[in-house]
């Protein structure tokens, strides 16, 4: 299984970004998939989750601002980030079944 994370980058404060991961596999394949993010020295932390019924659930920093989504015939998930804030400035890992996980995207926001 191969998870392919897309569409960090650099945005100022309030600003938005929206990442994408593309699964090699059906995502139907997973009964979840989630966004997590990691700063320097500290712990992997969930930001979002859906299940394969579209249950979402969202760490209490980003609700009202993120929104994760997916797309199953091109299996693929998305986290649309809005309103972002520099506290939101890491490295974005997708992950499925909190087993899989993609390789990193840094999203940045700064002035």
């Amino acid at each position: 299984v191969q998870l392919q994370a897309s569409g960090g980058g650099l945005v100022q404060p309030g600003g938005s970004l929206r990442l994408s991961c593309a699964a090699s596999i059906s995502i139907f394949s997973f009964r979840n998939m989630g966004w997590y993010r990691q700063t320097p020295g500290k712990p992997r932390q969930l930001v979002a989750a859906v299940t394969t019924g579209g249950s979402t659930t969202y760490v209490d920093s980003v609700k009202g601002r993120f929104t994760i989504s997916k797309d199953n015939a091109k299996n693929t998930v998305y986290l649309q980030m809005n309103s972002l804030k520099p506290e939101d400035t890491a490295v974005y890992y997708c992950n499925a079944e909190e087993v899989y996980w993609g390789k990193g995207t840094q999203v940045t926001v700064s002035s």
